[in-house]
């Protein structure tokens, strides 16, 4: 029951969304049953068309989901839950956040001006111009927003949970319905880079052998498909295609838009690399380019000189002759946990706790078998820079392990008040819109007479035939 109603509150967040995707023209659209497009609901003074279903249903295709009749009656419902909280919210005077609306507007809009290649792609797909389809999505936005802030306000007038109500919250539960925490580990470690200045070096003099050849007469596509490491460009030639320069490392996009066509940039750097580029083609704040990439390759003699250190530095952690704390502070290259005596934590929680599926596949490998106080064999693994990581050679010490378990009271009071408040928070946003279904004028078409829908309220809603 539990994970019904958390799944329940999934749908239910995620519903405006689902209602108020930006609208991408579907081709060869067909509707169920030789339906025409029409009006199959209305909720208030809000209209729902098959053709915006179908729409979603086709998305979902695209996206390699199966769709059936139960996927437009779940559409359906989601539409019309979304259409609730839109009404109150224009009742309640809620007030859109215009520069997260424009700041969103625009990100989208450089997706779709990437994807397609451009203003103008942009258009004939549309079949309508750039500054109508910003009016139209603008205005979507801000429905989106202000549905979301109703359904916050909502959520916020649930009462903070108590100590006393988690633990009856525990006590009454069943202990199926309690989540089950995984395994999870408290980590430190010693790192070392490979000599970056010397791989760099030779990585530079490589790409300048290449761009000198290209100066000299050869073709930059010819050579980006033998030389480049970025695989998805280098079978086109080099060639990114029309993007947003938005969408790009700030040094890149600066770079070429700085070329005018036909002329090769000197070399530049960004997290993945270095590259050489070459303009094709550019309007406005979007280019299309050729690029060369090549990424510092590093020696076995670095990593052999790397591991000897790393040996020497657990031998002597083992016999005790210094602790992993100091060792970490006087010898780890890593900026990131050095200071911190070693100590390691999820980039992107804060947390120095890893389940398994934090942490990268090669440090996982290396501590999978270890005990707590145990320390690694020196091994390669990738830092947390750029895209892809840098090369890095580690020994990982682990602090602490603690087993997987059904979450308790004393141990994982966070995770259950979490899990209790979302509870609670389901119950608010249920309550809300069967009462609203209850008050609001509403009418759907009997095509989804069969329908299963969540909320028992809406079956009323639907249009009796004669």
């Amino acid at each position: 029951m539990k994970t019904y109603k958390m799944q329940k509150m999934k749908k239910i967040l995620v519903s405006a969304v689902a209602a108020l995707a930006l609208q991408m023209p579907v081709l060869g659209q067909t509707y169920p049953d030789g339906v025409i497009d029409k009006t199959v609901a209305v909720v208030g003074n809000e209209m729902i068309s098959i053709s915006q279903i179908e729409q979603e249903v086709q998305i979902m295709r695209a996206q390699g989901m199966a769709s059936d009749r139960n996927i437009r009656c779940e559409l359906l419902e989601q539409m019309m839950t979304s259409k609730l909280f839109l009404i109150q919210a224009r009742l309640d005077s809620l007030v859109v956040n215009d520069d997260m609306v424009e700041a969103e507007l625009q990100s989208r809009i450089d997706n779709v001006r990437t994807q397609l290649g451009g203003d103008e792609n942009v258009e004939e797909y549309f079949d309508k111009p750039l500054y109508k389809l910003r009016q139209e999505w603008r205005q979507t936005l801000q429905e989106q927003t202000l549905m979301q802030q109703m359904q916050q306000s909502i959520t916020e007038k649930v009462p903070d949970m108590t100590p006393y109500d988690v633990q009856k919250y525990v006590e009454s539960a069943d202990s199926l319905d309690l989540p089950v925490v995984p395994i999870k580990y408290q980590l430190s470690q010693i790192c070392l880079y490979p000599d970056r200045e010397a791989a760099n070096l030779a990585v530079k003099d490589r790409l300048l052998a290449i761009r000198e050849r290209i100066m000299n007469g050869e073709k930059f596509s010819v050579l980006a498909r033998i030389y480049s490491q970025d695989p998805g460009s280098a079978r086109r030639g080099g060639e990114l295609g029309m993007a947003s320069k938005s969408v790009f490392w700030p040094a890149f996009s600066d770079a070429a838009m700085a070329l005018k066509p036909g002329i090769v940039s000197q070399i530049v750097e960004t997290p993945d690399g270095f590259h050489i580029i070459e303009v094709l083609d550019k309007n406005g704040d979007m280019f299309n380019a050729r690029h060369i990439l090549l990424k510092p390759v590093y020696t076995s003699e670095d990593r052999t000189k790397a591991f000897a250190t790393l040996d020497s530095l657990k031998t002597e952690l083992q016999n005790g002759a210094v602790s992993f704390d100091l060792a970490a502070r006087f010898y780890s290259q890593d900026p990131a946990t050095r200071t911190n005596g070693g100590q390691m934590a999820d980039p992107n929680t804060g947390s120095s706790y890893f389940e398994i599926d934090q942490l990268k596949p090669e440090d996982y490998n290396a501590i999978k078998d270890l005990k707590e106080g145990e320390i690694s064999a020196p091994f390669e693994s990738r830092d947390n820079e750029g895209r892809s990581g840098n090369t890095v050679y580690k020994i990982v010490k682990v602090d602490k392990i603690i087993p997987a378990h059904t979450a308790s009271f004393s141990e994982d009071y966070k995770l259950l008040s979490d899990q209790a408040s979302t509870e609670r928070a389901v119950e608010a946003i249920d309550k809300f819109i069967n009462e609203k279904i209850e008050d609001t004028y509403i009418i759907i078409d009997p095509i989804f007479r069969d329908c299963s829908f969540e909320h028992e309220g809406w079956a009323s809603k639907i249009r009796v035939t004669e």
